[in-house]
Parts: structure tokens; C-alpha cells; sequence
């Protein structure tokens, strides 16, 4: 599976021995926790001390999984990213299970488009958008999180590929709904509040038919 390629080294399921595994559950819960203090605090507040707070570590564990800030950045990166498109992936094959092959309005790449919409409005999301900011005004970030950021774009295209076969004769098309779904929901996003629930319903169900129409030219 492509999305390996981005997966955080140490997962839980890695690990037989208890004391690994512990140690991995602790590393995780430090990068949930600095996601919590990045949401609510902004990058300039995100601090080492704060998270092993909130994860609920001493300062030693904290500095045995992640040294210094720009450590644990690096790891909260990862995570985001991959929490990012593990869930995507994991309810969007949770929808296929279900859906009536027959019914139009469920088709594979429309569920997609609802489903990428409920991401952006998670906290990974929330996340992203944090340390994306942040990355334009510093060199340090932007060391981190630009060459993770093409990865992720890389690996996100991959697992497309896998998930609509369909759309395998046309991969520029692919690319292209995949672009316009992201830069369109990104907008209605910062938007949303702005505009009304009525106007993002309209805009969204306009994304539908671009989407449609794409897997249709795709077809040909």
C-alpha cells in the first residue's frame, strides 16, 4: 500500500514486546498531545513543556522520544499527515461496503468528495493548515514540513490510483478533480462562515457534477 511510505515509524501494531509497545503508545500520545497544543495555541505557542503537560509525561520521557521543538515538529508532521489519509481511506472503504452498486448518486469518486469535506474539518486538518501558515514565514518549518508536504501529495495520488481504477486511463484527469475537490473545499473551509451553510451546500453539490463530469470524460 503507498500510504506506508509516509506511515510514522513505531507504530503500536509493530511491536511484541510490551516495552516497546509501550513506548510506542507513549510517542503517540505526545504527537496527539502537540496536535491538541498546536490547534489551540498556534505553532509560536506549541512548546515542549506544554505538550508533555498535556500528554501527561515527565520531561524525561518527552526528551527521550523528541530532543528538542524541532523534533517533535517533525514527528507531528508525519503524524498529521498520515492520520490525515489513514482515516480518509479507512471511511471511504467503510462506505464502498455499503453502498448500492446501482444507485447514481453514491458512486465512488461522489462519496469521496463528502468524505474528503468531513477531513478538512478535522483537527489533523486544522493541524495542517496551522503548520502550512506557519511554514511560509519559517525556514526552519518550511525545511520540515514542504518535502512532506510533497510526499504526501505523491503518496495521496498513489492511493487514487488504487481506489478508483476506473479513472487509470486518464490519470491527468484523476489529478485534476483531485486538485479542484482540495483547492474548492480548502476555500469553503476558511470561508464557510462567511458565506452560509445554503452557499457551501450549492458550491459543494457544483463540486459533485465538476467531479462527475471528469469520471465521465475519463470513460472515453
Amino acid at each position: 500500500m503507498a500510504l506506508r511510505k509516509i506511515r510514522p515509524s513505531g507504530g503500536p501494531e509493530d511491536f511484541e514486546r510490551w516495552q516497546q509497545r509501550k513506548s510506542s503508545l507513549t510517542r503517540e500520545s505526545i504527537l496527539d498531545a502537540a496536535v491538541d497544543s498546536l490547534v489551540e495555541s498556534g505553532y509560536a505557542g506549541l512548546s515542549t513543556n506544554d505538550v508533555a503537560r498535556r500528554a501527561g509525561v515527565s520531561r524525561g520521557a518527552m526528551h527521550h522520544h523528541f530532543p528538542n521543538r524541532i523534533a517533535l515538529v517533525r514527528g507531528m508532521i508525519e503524524h498529521v499527515f498520515y492520520r490525515r489519509m489513514r482515516h480518509f481511506l479507512d471511511d471511504f472503504v467503510a462506505q464502498l461496503k455499503v453502498i448500492d452498486p446501482d444507485d447514481e448518486t453514491l458512486q465512488p469518486h461522489v462519496i469521496a468528495v463528502e468524505l474528503h469535506w468531513h477531513s478538512v474539518q478535522s483537527r489533523e486538518f486544522e493541524a495542517y493548515l496551522r503548520l502550512a501558515v506557519a511554514a511560509r514565514n519559517d525556514a526552519e518549518l518550511a525545511e520540515a514540513f514542504d518535502p512532506a508536504a510533497r510526499r504526501y501529495d505523491e503518496v495521496w495520488l498513489e492511493e487514487m490510483d488504487h481506489a478508483f481504477p476506473q479513472w487509470r486511463s486518464a490519470p491527468e484527469l484523476m489529478r485534476l478533480a483531485s486538485d479542484v475537490t482540495q483547492a474548492l473545499q480548502l476555500g469553503l473551509l476558511i470561508n464557510g462562515s462567511t458565506i452560509g451553510e445554503e452557499r457551501v451546500r450549492a458550491i459543494q453539490d457544483e463540486l459533485v457534477g465538476v467531479v462527475k463530469r471528469l469520471a465521465e470524460a475519463a470513460k472515453r
